[in-house]
């Protein structure tokens, strides 16, 4: 959270810092915007507003015939009023405010849909959030003209929004007058089917299920043939019933023999009343026996044989009445067929004869039903044709107007407030907008980290913009830190003690090398080194300009002839500060820079003094500074702030690096440190620890150093031997 909050603070940072460095841009593109919305306000013309507000009503259009639990026909409100919108700026609607007006003679219009453009470009329809409330507003020059407009409109579309539900009701009452004619012809027909399909099945009365007279559609018709047939469907069943309980009982009583149907015959419900009697009897004579046998007679005793003789003979008689009831109910069991059957047939023919009036009693169901529904579909439709035909007659207002339209005192168009705030705005916008975008565009050097990243070498010193000679000023000169800066950087990046010679290029022209040099041999002469400043710039010098000396004898003078080092060497008015001038300028100069003299001039140089400057010309684009580039032993190149792109400042340092040469360092030259406040702590001390903040002792003020006025003298005399001390080479 810490590192996002870091990154979005210098986000923040950055922007402003874009802000501040394209101020004037934004500044510029905000008095050009906010003029022009204030010219174009001032020449536009005053036009007047014409009010009026009113509530839509949300009329019924459609007829509705069939009653409905929900009123799904009926919009939403914001759809209604939308749709009301676009009905007001139609042209339908505004014609008639058009003729009615007679506004293409007043406005001096070709024709009338000219007029109706311009009708529509000032007229505005707004309305409320969720709400039925609409306002028009309409804008001219006269405000009369315009409250009149503004009220035509509301008229002519109430007339209009009435015509068109006057319209449709008058098509609706027509179509249901057909609609009703139709119905009751078919109603007609659907009577005379019904009484003929009520003749057809032999209907007396319209009698249904429920035993009332009713008309209701799908109720059933109850008659006598319909008892007819239950009752032999019932008898059906019994003889059903009694064939098979007979046949049962015969089956059942056809498997007994002998003793078994006898043992079986008291169960029976025998015609014979004798039976009974007769089981009786057989049944003390079974006891007779069993006590004579138990009282020691034998099977062949006469007593024993005569009760047998008794008992087979009142089997017999029992047998003979069982087989009488067998023949009897096998009597009526064929009988019972009989009647079965004939039931059978009879009632076959009776569901015949019922389906078939069933048939005639469903197509007069049928009939009934659809003369029913004929019957409240023309209620419905008779209903909605009354009640259609009094709503034409009583028209709604289709809107209510609660505010009409009248004359203002004063105009609504121009807004001049807004007009100009929306200026101001824009123009702070598009100046923002173009601050940013030029610096996308903008591929120059903004920062240290841009010069390190790029061209793989370190800031040496970052100099403030418009610094001034500073051998010319007086007193205490903050920008001279910054130069001290420099210094204590070259210092401590020469790797070499005794590559003492330096040379300062720069990629471009402007960029402020001759300046950041002059200053540079300042502070370090002012540090106790002796200092030779070269002038080598032998295609526009001006370092000669700085010191107030002539140039017509100088380097180009002890290159091309033989004079001594000490005969073209000036002399400044700063201690251990030396200046040789360019000379008059050569036709060749990068041939005379290219010389065993210059070599031999350089040596010599580095002998006799502690630190050797030379001010070349821009690398770019012409040889000089290539040599000297080679020639020297370290090369310091110069770095306009915002100036240069990147690939140009890396093509100077390719360049220095391809003739052989080593790049010392660069030197950010001419920041605006109060466009770019991320330079500010580079200087922010210089002025802190000023002479002028320390507090001085009462009484004493600190002189300032007095401002040489001597004009620079050639040296006189001899150059010093080897052993010289570096303080007097001269």
């Amino acid at each position: 959270m810490r590192d996002t909050g870091n990154e979005l603070q210098q986000q923040a940072m950055d922007s402003w810092q874009v802000i501040r460095n394209r101020f004037g841009l934004i500044i510029l593109s905000f008095l050009l915007v906010f003029a022009t919305a204030a010219i174009i306000t001032y020449i536009m013309p005053r036009k007047y507003r014409g009010l009026v507000e009113m509530k839509i009503e949300r009329v019924q259009n459609k007829v509705q015939v069939f009653q409905r639990s929900t009123d799904d026909f009926m919009a939403p409100s914001d759809v209604v009023i939308k749709n009301e919108f676009e009905s007001i700026t139609k042209p339908e609607t505004l014609y008639p405010v058009v003729d009615k007006l007679d506004l293409q003679k007043r406005w001096s219009m070709p024709n009338r849909q000219s007029a109706l453009a311009k009708l529509r470009g000032n007229l505005d329809t707004q309305s409320s959030v969720r709400s039925d409330f609409v306002t028009i507003e309409f804008y001219d020059q006269d405000p009369n003209t315009a409250a009149e407009i503004a009220n035509a409109v509301a008229q002519s579309y109430m007339t209009r929004r009435v015509e068109v539900e006057s319209k449709q009701k008058n098509e609706a009452l027509t179509m249901l007058g057909k609609q009703i004619a139709e119905q009751e012809e078919q109603r007609s027909q659907a009577r005379l089917t019904m009484q003929e399909a009520k003749k057809k099945g032999g209907i007396v009365g319209e009698w249904f299920s429920n035993g009332t007279n009713s008309t209701t559609p799908g109720a059933n018709l109850r008659t006598t043939e319909d008892s007819m047939v239950v009752t032999r469907e019932q008898a059906l069943l019994q003889a059903d019933l009694e064939v098979q309980s007979l046949s049962a009982e015969i089956d059942e009583l056809s498997k007994l023999e002998g003793d078994e149907l006898v043992a079986r015959a008291s169960g029976l419900k025998l015609e014979n009343a004798n039976v009974t009697s007769m089981m009786a009897d057989l049944n003390k004579l079974q006891v007779t026996r069993e006590g004579l046998v138990n009282a020691g007679r034998g099977r062949k005793h006469p007593e024993v044989e005569g009760v047998d003789s008794q008992i087979v003979l009142s089997k017999q008689l029992i047998l003979d009445a069982v087989k009488s009831h067998l023949s009897a109910l096998q009597t009526r069991l064929d009988f019972a067929t009989k009647r079965r059957a004939s039931l059978q047939n009879s009632n076959n023919d009776a569901k015949k004869d019922m389906l078939d009036q069933q048939s005639a009693q469903n197509d007069y169901k049928t009939a009934a039903d659809e003369v029913a529904y004929i019957e409240s579909l023309l209620t419905q439709l008779k209903s909605s044709y009354f009640q259609t035909k009094a709503e034409l007659e009583l028209v709604k207002s289709p809107a209510t107007i609660y505010a009409v339209a009248t004359p203002e005192g004063k105009p609504t168009k121009p807004n001049v407030a807004l007009n100009l705030a929306l200026g101001g705005v824009l123009g702070l916008m598009l100046g923002v907008g173009l601050a940013f975008f030029l610096e996308y565009m903008d591929t120059s050097v903004k920062s240290l980290d841009d010069v390190e990243r790029f061209l793989g070498v370190p800031v040496l010193a970052v100099i403030p913009k418009d610094v001034a000679v500073l051998h010319r000023a007086s007193g205490f000169n903050p920008d001279a830190e910054a130069y001290r800066i420099l210094r204590t950087n070259i210092e401590f990046n020469r790797r070499n003690p005794d590559a003492n010679c330096i040379t300062v290029t720069s990629g471009g022209a402007g960029e402020g090398k001759s300046t950041t040099l002059c200053n540079l041999a300042f502070v370090c002469a002012q540090g106790g080194y002796s200092v030779l400043l070269i002038d080598a710039d032998l295609r526009r010098p001006r370092m000669h300009t700085m010191f107030d000396v002539s140039n017509t004898v100088g380097l180009t003078n002890y290159l091309t002839t033989n004079v001594q080092l000490e005969e073209v060497v000036v002399r400044t008015p700063v201690e251990n500060l030396y200046f040789l001038p360019s000379g008059m300028l050569p036709a060749d100069s990068a041939g005379v820079l290219n010389s065993q003299r210059m070599s031999e001039l350089i040596a010599d140089a580095k002998s006799r003094f502690d630190l050797v400057l030379i001010d070349s010309p821009p690398i770019l684009g012409v040889s000089d500074a290539s040599v000297l580039a080679n020639e020297a032993d370290l090369t310091l190149i110069v770095v306009q702030h915002r100036k240069l792109p990147r690939h140009m400042l890396l093509r100077v340092k390719q360049t220095v690096e391809n003739v052989g040469g080593n790049v010392l360092g660069v030197v950010l030259n001419n920041v605006d440190l109060r466009s770019d406040s991320q330079y500010q702590y580079y200087t922010s001390y210089y002025t802190y620890y000023s002479p002028d903040n320390m507090a001085a002792p009462a009484g004493n003020k600190p002189e300032r150093r007095k401002k040489q006025t001597s004009a620079p003298q050639p040296v006189a005399g001899k150059v010093a031997s080897s052993n010289t001390p570096r303080g007097d080479l001269f």
